[in-house]
């Protein structure tokens, strides 16, 4: 819960985060912080082999470690009641199916301790042939499964290759992007506690989704979801990986019911994150399009390689935003999986559409030019008037719009056309543009309750969470503007299992799927107890069916522009502007909405000039493994950067008119930044990173 100041005002106002002064003074708890009597610290022993079999762990120097309260391994910890995802089956079994797998563990009294005796855990392997860059010639692909990937992964419209036969002007290039890891300020963290004589298990932990945690622990201890707890108020950001459980909290979990009725804290390290939270895998898109000279898509074809681990399959489906995009008659979209002995991914902000984008705004950057056509008007021009890939009416499709407009606020009418135009001493100067879009969702299961508490003060209670987007505040304005009263005058409670259930917060969806149940819980209040609601009165209700899912096309869309200056010497590239134009629907907070847009374009730029894990081939681990050599801008990295936005409400959407801003930022704006490149120097670089080698050929 969080202080509001009175007279605060309600939806579209820019609204400070009532929990700021909390994080600023260090007094908001984090998973890791929140308090208790003589805890327990587990520190983990990780494979060093990317495939094979343990053969022992000698845990003899670790023993004799002052404080060292227990360790556990294959054959020691207690055993799990479901193991058939076996990223949760953590010490059930010998197998090692990747490098940076959980071997052994050590619970101690404190964290030094801990890793001290960690340290001494030897380790011996049977270590089997592995198998980690997907490049690798005869690596087998294959197809995906339709209902863990979400959506069909290969669709086909028309006479794909009798369209390509007969285009007049043809793009055939290949994209790729490499693995990129989420490295949100706070690390995965965990404290677990078991309570043997009740059987209960409560978790202090840093996630997206409470409830999505308490459901995958619940089942794989197995215990009735009524006796697990997890609570959740802050986080340090998740940019997806903190999304669902992952292997860290099952370990603390078996840790806590080794060690009964004390608390157990599991922080994990940086390098930890490289192997054990999921990463966006490294693509492979070839893009083949066939158009008229005046630009007009004939057909659009999208072949996506990406890898997966043997361990779990992840499809980041990638090429799916073909399907939607721009207008051809025929359209074929494919996606196969390398799977190798490497990590489980799993999301990571905008995930598909990021990378996805990227090699689909590149091309259409290249066939731009390939029509001597602005990158803007061929995209004018292919338009289509309904949603290719069902045929759908949009419920609000405004991507020209924001192309026109960002392009008179970027000044891209003084632009030259031609690549490699304009010099300022040692640097060529380019700029680019990239579309973006993102689907508009609303999740379903998410139940608020309103509390009448007297006097005109309520209390809204819904276990969502805010991972540092601003939840607190939008949820707060989205009650007090549907209740009719002052913000002041509304408590909010999230991130905690007792409160009513909550969809997570991932793919853009939260405000709109937990505001919605607010809202409708607000009109239930009227409706069950009048407008004067009696102290105590209270109602629940979750968000509502919305049949325009079926009946409209519900997407996000927007434009990037970046200026690009390019070392004509070295080869270093950097972006001292980038802009950005969007139709989101209806903003609730202009200040954290703005944040939202900001970080997302900066993101996509680190996708474009920094973000690369490099994988050893021989041992199977991440060389670059920690934020010193991994890549992220700082800020001496970063220029202007500005966003902007239609005002407008989506109707079709929700009541309120709201769609998601997390993610759109993103999308498009790596493209934007290769494009401005290609515009500087002239020379087409179709893989991320931007690193100086490739400009300097």
């Amino acid at each position: 819960m969080v202080d509001v100041a009175p007279g605060a005002g309600a939806i579209g106002e820019p609204m400070e985060r009532l929990e700021g002064r909390a994080k600023v003074t260090g007094t908001a708890p984090y998973a890791y912080e929140h308090p208790f009597d003589d805890p327990l610290y587990l520190h983990p022993v990780l494979s060093t082999v990317a495939r094979g079999r343990v053969l022992s762990v000698d845990t003899a120097k670790a023993e004799t470690i002052e404080g060292v309260r227990a360790l556990l391994t294959p054959w020691n910890a207690p055993r799990l009641v479901d193991t058939g995802d076996r990223e949760f089956a953590v010490l059930q079994d010998r197998e090692v199916l990747f490098r940076g797998q959980f071997v052994a563990a050590v619970i101690a009294d404190g964290p030094e301790i801990a890793r001290q005796a960690a340290d001494l855990v030897r380790v011996e392997y049977e270590a089997l042939r592995h198998e980690v860059d997907p490049s690798s010639p005869g690596r087998e692909v294959y197809r995906p499964d339709a209902e863990d990937a979400g959506v069909e992964p290969d669709t086909e419209q028309g006479d794909v290759e009798g369209a390509l036969a007969a285009a007049t002007v043809r793009i055939d290039h290949t994209y790729r992007t490499p693995r990129a890891y989420n490295n949100p300020m706070e690390p995965h963290t965990t404290i677990a506690l078991w309570e043997e004589e009740t059987e209960r298990l409560t978790l202090y932990d840093s996630t997206q989704g409470v409830h999505v945690v308490r459901g995958t622990v619940a089942e794989v201890v197995g215990l009735d979801p009524e006796r697990v707890r997890v609570v959740s108020p802050h986080v340090g950001g998740g940019f997806g990986s903190k999304g669902s459980a992952h292997a860290h909290n099952v370990l603390a979990v078996l840790a806590a019911k080794a060690s009964p009725g004390r608390p157990v804290k599991f922080a994990l390290t940086r390098r930890h994150m490289f192997s054990l939270v999921g990463y966006r895998p490294d693509t492979v898109q070839r893009i083949r399009m066939g158009a008229e000279e005046d630009g007009r898509l004939g057909v659009l074809v999208h072949d996506v390689v990406e890898t997966s681990s043997r361990a779990k399959e992840y499809a980041e489906m990638s090429g799916a935003c073909s399907r939607t995009m721009y207008a051809a008659s025929a359209r074929r979209t494919t996606h196969r999986l390398a799977a190798l002995d490497v990590p489980i991914p799993f999301w990571m902000r905008a995930p598909g559409k990021a990378p996805g984008m990227f090699a689909l705004e590149t091309a259409m950057d290249e066939l731009a030019y390939a029509c001597a056509l602005d990158p803007i008007e061929l995209r004018a021009r292919n338009e289509p008037e309904r949603d290719p890939q069902t045929g759908l009416p949009w419920s609000g499709r405004h991507l020209v719009e924001c192309l026109r407009r960002g392009a008179e606020r970027f000044g891209w009418d003084e632009r030259d056309p031609k690549p490699r135009a304009r010099r300022e001493g040692d640097w060529w100067v380019g700029t680019g543009v990239a579309s973006s879009m993102y689907p508009r969702s609303t999740m379903p299961g998410s139940v608020a309750e309103i509390a009448h508490e007297g006097q005109g003060r309520y209390t809204v209670s819904i276990g969502a969470a805010d991972l540092g987007t601003g939840t607190w505040t939008a949820l707060t304005q989205i009650a007090a503007d549907a209740l009719g009263c002052g913000i002041d005058r509304v408590r909010l409670r999230i991130g905690d299992t007792d409160l009513p259930p909550a969809s997570v917060a991932g793919g853009s969806s939260g405000i709109s799927s937990w505001g919605s149940a607010v809202v409708a819980a607000a009109r239930r209040l009227r409706d069950e107890h009048g407008g004067d609601p009696a102290p105590g009165a209270r109602s629940r209700a979750g968000t509502p069916h919305n049949p325009d899912e079926e009946r409209y096309a519900l997407y996000s869309f927007g434009a990037h522009f970046a200026e690009v200056r390019v070392n004509a010497d070295t080869g270093e590239v950097r972006v001292p502007r980038m802009s950005g134009v969007f139709s989101v629907g209806r903003i609730i907070n202009p200040r954290t909405a703005r944040s939202q847009l900001v970080g997302g374009m900066v993101m996509g730029m680190s996708m474009a000039l920094h973000e690369e894990g490099v994988v050893d081939p021989r041992f199977g681990h991440v060389v670059n493994g920690d934020l010193a050599e991994y890549h992220v801008p700082v800020n001496a990295d970063v220029g202007r950067v500005e966003a902007e936005w239609l005002e407008e409400a989506d109707p079709r959407v929700n009541a309120l008119g709201a769609a998601g801003v997390g993610e759109i930022g993103i999308v498009g704006s790596a493209a934007a930044v290769a494009n401005a490149a290609f515009h500087a120097t002239g020379t087409r670089v179709r893989e991320l990173p931007l690193t100086p080698d490739r400009f300097l050929s």
